[in-house]
């Protein structure tokens, strides 16, 4: 696989990457120190075109499977999602109003950014599984695409905090700052388009790729009977999406609170950045180690490792109080570095499923898999910040409509506290026990020349990864 494709995929993480973390970041604090909104009622401000998202997204991969457009099945979805995420990314925080009817203004612009997301999403996800011609190749772009979302979220995570003090703070410096993520999801867009334009789909997907037969009973429209259908048809992919939508939520809690660990805990509103940067950074240094050792011991055992790193250091944030103030950017780079190997092996195994899916069945569902995949990844990132605004509501966080955080109380930091300490690890495992049913697919191995005497007591032709008598062998993770 070439260069140019490889670094076109991992340009699309921009749009990932921002479309993940701004929201995450910004928007929660946007809704209460800044419009004046509730603590519950900006956490629900953020869930809720999540949600949208989630129903949406399993729709959006199922049309993809059924395109064939001039640029091949899923890139015009890349092109005229990304841009249209970027678009209504700067309508998000164009600020209007205070009070409820900004808070309506900025609901609509996520819920416009939210469908849009949808669409690049599912396209962009299901790529690595039809222009990859084997599992190497596949963790190879999908290690550039977690080392690209490091690079959306150290460059949007840390200079949006001052992009919007530099543009005024309040409404005007939130317009700057979603006009500064509108950009980076536009050159993510236009990056992944033009990128992977030479790269063709494998053997597999070429075969896999076409309408569903009609006497194969699965379902023909992108339904709740398509969804059901494909998480019956596959135990291994419906337990990797009930663990990795868990395993997000402590990601959602951890973009979302940093501003307010940064202000009500350490007393240093300025550190969000740091902070931020802290949590990233080890996506872009860690990423090759974590592949390879992943090659060596399994993707699914080496999963335990990165998550028990990631719940380590989130309790490690729980300390803060009494220890000196470089120990939460610490902290932080151990929970950065599981999360790093989350990302990767989470990516790696959705891309092993649909492949796998394929070959087992002959046809391409790459993209109902990558949508409900992507599904739970929405759902994750939208229940952390709720969690965290019941958090912040239940322990008497006081909202503000001036631009900056009023004087809270003891309570009201006990309870960011516990919110980037706990919620986090919790989160942490119980995906682990979620994905217990997980199993690699085996790989197939291909039939060597047999002559006449041994074609005759050769066993019957079974699908790949399963015995003659249809169930799965042990496999060694």
């Amino acid at each position: 696989m070439s260069a140019r494709t490889r670094l076109g995929y991992a340009s699309g993480s921009l749009v990932t990457g921002a479309f993940n973390t701004l929201p995450g970041l910004l928007l929660l604090p946007y809704l209460t120190d800044t419009l004046g909104v509730g603590a519950a009622v900006a956490g629900a401000v953020v869930l809720v075109p999540k949600v949208w998202d989630v129903l949406l997204t399993p729709y959006a991969g199922r049309i993809g499977d059924r395109a064939h457009g001039r640029w091949g099945p899923r890139r015009g979805h890349v092109l005229g999602g990304g841009l249209g995420v970027a678009a209504a990314f700067a309508l998000m925080f164009a600020g209007v109003a205070r009070g409820p009817a900004g808070a309506v203004w900025a609901a609509a612009g996520f819920l416009l950014t939210a469908t849009a997301f949808a669409f690049f999403q599912v396209a962009y996800a299901a790529l690595p599984a039809e222009i990859a011609t084997d599992a190497r190749d596949r963790v190879r772009l999908v290690g550039g695409r977690v080392a690209g979302i490091a690079v959306a979220a150290l460059v949007a995570g840390s200079a949006a905090p001052a992009v919007v003090g530099a543009g005024g703070g309040g409404l005007s410096g939130h317009r700057w700052a979603g006009l500064f993520g509108a950009l980076v999801v536009a050159v993510g867009t236009l990056g992944v388009f033009f990128g992977t334009s030479r790269a063709t789909p494998s053997g597999a997907a070429r075969a896999a790729v076409r309408d569903v037969p009609p006497d194969s009973g699965e379902p023909r429209t992108a339904g709740p009977r398509a969804w059901f259908a494909v998480l019956r048809g596959n135990a291994h992919f419906a337990a990797l999406l009930r663990g990795a939508t868990v395993l997000v939520v402590g990601t959602g809690v951890l973009l979302a609170g940093c501003p307010y660990y940064a202000g009500h805990v350490l007393g240093r509103p300025g550190m969000t950045g740091v902070l931020v940067a802290a949590f990233v950074l080890p996506n872009l240094f860690t990423t090759a180690v974590w592949s390879r050792v992943g090659a060596r011991h399994g993707h699914r055992r080496v999963l335990v490792l990165s998550c028990a790193l990631f719940a380590g250091g989130a309790l490690l944030l729980l300390a803060a109080p009494v220890l000196p103030l470089f120990w939460a950017p610490v902290a932080l780079l151990v929970v950065g570095t599981g999360h790093a190997g989350q990302l990767l092996f989470l990516y790696a195994m959705l891309a092993e499923c649909a492949a796998g899916d394929a070959v087992r069945t002959g046809r391409s569902r790459a993209g109902a898999m990558s949508g409900l995949f992507s599904a739970g990844e929405a759902l994750g990132m939208a229940v952390g910040p709720f969690l965290m605004g019941l958090v912040l509501q239940s322990t008497g966080y006081v909202s503000s409509d001036t631009g900056h955080a009023t004087g809270q109380g003891s309570g009201a930091a006990w309870g960011v506290l516990a919110g980037m300490g706990l919620l986090p690890a919790l989160s942490a495992a119980a995906g682990l026990v979620l994905l217990r049913g997980f199993r690699p697919a085996a790989p197939a191995v291909p039939a060597g020349p047999a002559g006449p005497a041994k074609a005759a007591h050769t066993a019957p032709a079974v699908p790949a990864g399963l015995t003659p008598a249809g169930g799965r062998p042990p496999v060694r993770v």
